[in-house]
């Protein structure tokens, strides 16, 4: 069971504020889940951006709480980056917000961090990465590009089944300003109302 706090919030989020143009880029995701869904084979996601600090990671945790939340099963959500540098302390703030329990795991410059959205469910293990670090999958999986530089810079994902491009704007930007708290928990929500989007479409026969 997803946490009360959070599931509230994942059920106040309204679709209808998603331009027609967004769900045409979000569709290649919607079939590619659907069509492992139906074969009933394993669906593993890597979100993918350039740090790995924002974006990729706001990503793979709304993916895996969505397929939850939609009762999707044998979902696997990953992230990475071509380079690794650190979970953003914004990002993670984002989703304590909502309702998310986070734990620290470790206090190197890479922290390790436990993502709880359920009691009972395994934890989300958020630390930056390569997208081809040895945590993620090396093969039968979709890559799901969440930053242009990454999508650009990548041409080939070794081992992927699927290449989606679905870009956000980099909250980055607002760092260190008034705004900066405001566009993280925007683009959370952003990413949020998307994936949940995305997992809301896949039909269980």
């Amino acid at each position: 069971m997803i946490y009360t706090k959070l599931e509230a919030y994942l059920t106040s989020l309204h679709f209808e504020g998603i331009p027609q143009e967004r769900k045409e880029i979000l569709q290649p995701l919607i079939d590619y889940i659907q069509s492992h869904h139906s074969a009933q084979t394993p669906i593993r996601l890597n979100f993918i951006c350039t740090h790995n600090s924002r974006r990729s990671h706001l990503s793979q945790v709304w993916a895996q709480t969505a397929a939850a939340f939609y009762d999707i099963r044998e979902v696997f959500c990953y992230s990475g980056g071509t380079e690794a540098t650190a979970l953003f302390p914004s990002a993670a703030e984002a989703l304590e917000i909502v309702g998310f329990h986070l734990q620290k795991l470790s206090e190197q410059n890479n922290p390790v961090y436990s993502i709880h959205y359920s009691d009972i469910e395994h934890p989300i293990i958020g630390f930056s990465k390569t997208y081809d670090n040895m945590f993620n999958p090396a093969s039968e999986f979709a890559a799901i590009m969440t930053c242009s530089q990454a999508d650009k810079g990548c041409p080939l994902i070794v081992g992927a089944q699927a290449r989606i491009p679905i870009t956000y704007e980099d909250p980055k930007a607002f760092d260190q300003t008034p705004q900066q708290q405001e566009k993280y928990a925007e683009r959370s929500q952003q990413i949020a109302t998307e994936m949940s989007y995305v997992f809301s479409n896949i039909i269980s026969k």
